[in-house]
């Protein structure tokens, strides 16, 4: 069954070091990024006493200190891969072996299909994420050296598949190959391509064909492939929203892995595999590039409504307005002020993009209303006060 892997070494890492941290610099405010928080902290303790301080505040090694902004991109991207990990089967996993990046297909199947899912669950993930133009380049782990020491493949039939090591291309090139008789001839090399033209048959079942090449030129570096490897390249050109290219290399692989497993058991068992691994960290460096040069906001919080007044001395009764939308699963925010200015709390909404406000004063209270302001139009409207749960979630549902 597909395996999906839990929370990488590394987040453990940045999580046992915020836990790790002064208490003085975990009070101080949970809404700054850490480092800036005990940076303030340790500033003014220097202040105070006017010496040293015999000890240094660094982060792990491989981590880095990550802004609210940086969080959100962050949460999104993880949330699309999981959520199209879970879409195809996939059952969480804790261990080292695999991090959340990971989807594996373990077991004995008929030949081609789980590697044609794992293809399709790329194009799935590269598509929800919108990074541009793709392609997968597809080719055989090794393949002189599969075909003559492993399979027994004649060495002039393994130069012959030499010869279009050059080439790439679908499924016309494996046609193209099998129209050649030194390797339709060869049953060992029959048997790829067989395979071969197998695999982009349920390429197109699943509409991806065009988005594969198979390039015999591509070998990547780890020694445990034993059949079809595919690295995914993003087609980036400069032309695209005035951007400058970026040379990130592929944002995800995989293959088929067959002896792994069999290296780690103690019987030698054999468990065929097949494999993908997403670039997260390379798509986390893609996103934000791209985000800094257009210079989009991102909005750092889920707030849907905002509880506000123009009175002074409403404290408790935003209390209970705030709670009543909390108690019905709805994320409200207000301002920890007792007498906040009415201006100052929507231009809290207007900068933070929380879409709707509601609003309560004497007035309204009187007369057993609520008005509703949208902060993107400004127009406001006025509605029962038992009727407010009802018209927050319609509207909400509607946007």
């Amino acid at each position: 069954m597909p395996l999906l892997g839990l929370l990488p070494r590394r987040a453990w890492a940045a999580l046992l070091s915020q836990l790790l941290r002064p208490p003085c610099a975990s009070c101080t405010g949970a809404v700054r990024c850490q480092s800036q928080v005990a940076e303030a902290v340790l500033t003014s303790q220097l202040k105070a006493h006017q010496e040293k301080p015999n000890f240094i505040i660094k982060i792990p090694k491989g981590t880095r200190d990550l802004s609210p902004q940086h969080m959100v991109v962050r949460e999104k991207i993880l949330d699309l891969v999981i959520s199209c990990f879970k879409r195809h089967g996939a059952k969480g996993m804790d261990t080292p072996a695999f991090e959340l990046k990971d989807f594996d297909i373990a077991g004995q199947f008929d030949p081609m299909i789980p590697d044609a899912e794992c293809l399709k669950i790329i194009c799935e993930i590269l598509s929800g994420l919108q990074l541009g133009d793709f392609f997968i380049k597809m080719a055989w782990k090794d393949v002189r050296h599969e075909m003559v020491a492993k399979k027994g493949l004649a060495p002039e039939v393994a130069d012959r598949i030499g010869d279009y090591v050059q080439c790439h291309g679908g499924v016309s090139l494996v046609e193209q190959m099998f129209q050649d008789p030194r390797l339709s001839q060869n049953k060992q090399a029959l048997e790829g391509l067989e395979d071969l033209k197998l695999l982009f048959e349920y390429l197109t079942l699943f509409g991806i064909a065009e988005k594969i090449s198979f390039d015999l030129s591509l070998a990547r570096g780890l020694d445990y492939y034993t059949g079809v490897i595919y690295e995914a390249v993003l087609l980036q050109t400069p032309t695209q929203a005035g951007e400058e290219p970026l040379n990130v290399g592929s944002v995800a692989a995989g293959g088929r892995y067959d002896g792994l497993v069999g290296m780690f058991d103690p019987k030698g068992h054999k468990v065929p595999c097949v494999g993908l691994s997403i670039g997260v960290e390379r798509i986390f460096y893609i996103v934000e590039q791209r985000m800094k040069t257009k210079g989009e906001k991102v909005r750092t919080t889920e707030t849907q409504v905002f509880v506000a007044t123009p009175q002074k001395n409403f404290l408790q009764e935003r209390l209970k307005l705030i709670t009543e939308l909390w108690d019905a699963g709805i994320k409200a925010e207000m301002l920890y002020k007792n007498n906040p200015k009415l201006l100052t709390q929507l231009h809290y909404c207007e900068s933070t993009g929380i879409p709707l406000v509601v609003i309560i004063g004497e007035q309204e209270l009187k007369e057993g209303i609520i008005k509703i302001r949208s902060v993107a139009s400004r127009e406001e409207v006025a509605i029962k006060r038992e009727n407010l749960v009802a018209e927050i979630q319609k509207r909400l549902s509607e946007s």
